[in-house]
């Protein structure tokens, strides 16, 4: 089968699966067995696969089919200009998430004039590391913590720490169970924040693969954010930044959350389109 007849083929069969890019996915998955990139695939329509290119090919066409996201078949995705790996343990990491991250830089950014402060960093509900492994990759001067309650997404972020080469510490607990007791200059977080009654309504690719672990914020979809909200100042320097991802109708909720903990300064950052994404509080100095 020749590279022009194994996209069409691809493509077709997600089609009649509803898969909402068909054409575009099974390009995706056709690099990855190649190993090439999209210009490769444009200049040679005519090449052939072998044999076991095309039993693979066919093999990860048939589990997209099945919903299962390109990123958990091909075991990875980009974050801020790094490779993370991703399994069926951790979510995938979004480009919204990366919003979170910027606003984070920008405040660093911003105190790192007082030369000799080493910046401390939290990370919260870490996943796959991508939020504080990027922080370090992009400011090696941070002392950056991650911290999950998941075993097996702990694993994930540790391996994306070694492959990264990323000098991170990586706990396991609920929330801040594990983490040493001292005070971090920001804390960011992307914790469950979907309402149990919605997690069921949401596209297969989400409510069937990623872990319900990382997505259901139980009720009203709040209640990590007050967990937090409460236990963060103890944690905290005077002054620090706490920064959550939100959903994008949380955040009027999540903003009166920080100001009954006796957070200030309370701003909203929207993502790329246009959509409430990232809530940030700043304690006040004692």
């Amino acid at each position: 089968m020749r590279i022009q007849e194994a996209l069409q083929k691809g493509s077709l069969e997600l089609k009649h699966c509803g898969i909402e890019n068909p054409g575009l996915d099974a390009r995706y998955l056709l690099e990855w067995i190649l190993e090439c990139n999209h210009s490769y695939v444009l200049l040679h329509p005519e090449q052939e696969l072998s044999v076991n290119q095309e039993h693979r090919y066919q093999e990860a066409i048939e589990k997209r089919t099945k919903h299962l996201p390109v990123q958990y078949i091909i075991g990875e995705q980009e974050f801020m200009g790094y490779t993370f790996h991703v399994d069926e343990n951790v979510l995938i990491p979004r480009q919204d998430t990366e919003i979170l991250v910027e606003e984070a830089l920008k405040r660093m950014d911003a105190e790192s004039s007082d030369e000799g402060r080493k910046i401390t960093v939290l990370d919260l509900c870490c996943g796959s590391g991508c939020i504080g492994i990027s922080i370090k990759k992009l400011r090696p001067e941070t002392d950056v913590t991650l911290t999950d309650i998941s075993e097996a997404a702990i694993r994930v972020a540790e391996k994306n720490a070694g492959s990264l080469q990323a000098d991170v510490k990586i706990c396991q607990g609920d929330l801040f169970e594990g983490v040493q007791e001292k005070k971090y200059r920001f804390l960011l977080s992307n914790p469950p924040y979907i309402p149990s009654r919605v997690v069921d309504t949401l596209m297969p690719e989400v409510r069937e693969y990623e872990p319900r672990l990382a997505l259901d914020g139980a009720g009203d979809g709040l209640v990590f954010y007050r967990r937090i909200a409460k236990e963060a100042p103890k944690f905290l320097e005077d002054e620090g930044y706490v920064l959550f991802e939100i959903g994008f109708d949380q955040a009027e909720d999540v903003r009166k959350i920080l100001v009954d903990a006796g957070f200030e300064q309370i701003q909203v950052r929207q993502d790329y389109a246009g959509l409430d994404r990232v809530v940030i509080g700043r304690k006040t100095a004692e």
